[in-house]
């Protein structure tokens, strides 16, 4: 199975190029700019996730004002007054129906008359 090639005892099964001796200092220095950007891709990624956070935070703490919001809504009209921001929005939904119904209402009679006239 082994094979004496000039003097030399070849084993079978080790094929293609042998390594090339890479000079040490190069590789030291790949190895420590390697090591750079991985730093730096690590800061970027927990700064991101740091920014998320507080986003998230921000919009957990939003979230919690319009909750206290409705509560204190909800403990006026147990006891029996209307918050005048609900009043203000049940005006503005009639207001808005009513203008949606006469806007109707110009439009029906508009194609009525153009329908009548050749």
């Amino acid at each position: 199975p082994f094979q004496v090639v000039g003097g030399k005892v070849k084993k079978p099964g080790k094929r293609g190029r042998k390594p090339a001796k890479i000079d040490l200092k190069a590789k030291l220095e790949r190895s420590r700019q390697s090591a750079r950007e991985c730093r730096a891709r690590k800061k970027l990624r927990y700064q991101y996730l740091e920014e998320l956070v507080s986003s998230r935070e921000r919009a957990i703490c939003a979230l919690r004002e319009e909750l206290e919001m409705y509560k204190q809504w909800c403990m006026a009209m147990d006891q029996g007054k209307i918050p005048s921001e609900i009043k203000a929005l049940l005006t503005g939904e009639e207001q808005g129906k009513a203008q949606q119904s006469s806007t109707k209402l110009a439009k029906a009679v508009k194609t009525e008359g153009n329908s009548s006239n050749p």
